[in-house]
């Protein structure tokens, strides 16, 4: 079955060569330091993942598993953490590996549970940075991959009911194809 995709955005060479130079950036930044890698299941495995590959540096790296709510239309910014961390954050420095931020709710969430342990420091490094969505303000981001526009994206971690996380790009959704029988998909 081909992916419902109306087009790449960003292809796999391009998405590896950014990852190669985040990388890069991290292993200069965190030299000397104790660095924690956090992510969030699913979608956040994949360039967890290929970052930590790209670092030249030693780092830990952990996972959590979140839900959030939607109350009527819109984010509610109602998340739930159903898995934590099974590494200690006092005192270590914490980047929090983001596959995309758009509204910042869930990452407004993390953040403030992050920084209620006490790590010596605390950044956010995002793939994909969606920022026409953005709701929450002041959010520690310091790396970014891409800006990307308010489309539907899947690929490279991004799901559409828990498929094509597995493409090796990034595409816009094609929300005609993507729903049951093709009668027009409401995503997002």
């Amino acid at each position: 079955m081909q992916a419902p995709v109306a087009r790449v955005l960003l292809s796999g060479e391009a998405i590896a060569r950014r990852v190669a130079e985040l990388g890069a950036e991290i292993s200069r930044d965190y030299a000397g330091r104790d660095l924690l890698l956090v992510t969030v299941l699913k979608g956040g495995l994949y360039f967890l993942a290929d970052l930590s590959r790209a670092l030249t540096i030693p780092a830990a790296v952990d996972v959590m598993a979140i839900s959030s709510y939607r109350g009527g239309k819109g984010p509610s910014g109602v998340v739930r953490l159903i898995k934590d961390l099974d590494e200690d954050v006092t005192g270590r420095s914490v980047l929090l590996v983001e596959d995309i931020i758009d509204t910042g709710l869930t990452a407004t969430y993390l953040v403030r549970l992050l920084r209620a342990r006490d790590p010596a420091d605390l950044a956010i490094c995002t793939l994909l940075d969606k920022s026409a969505r953005r709701i929450a303000e002041g959010l520690p981001i310091r790396y970014r991959g891409f800006d990307v526009p308010d489309e539907y994206l899947v690929g490279y971690g991004l799901d559409y009911r828990q498929l094509y996380r597995t493409l090796p790009y990034i595409a816009v959704l094609d929300a005609e194809r993507a729903a049951p029988g093709g009668a027009g998909a409401r995503v997002r």
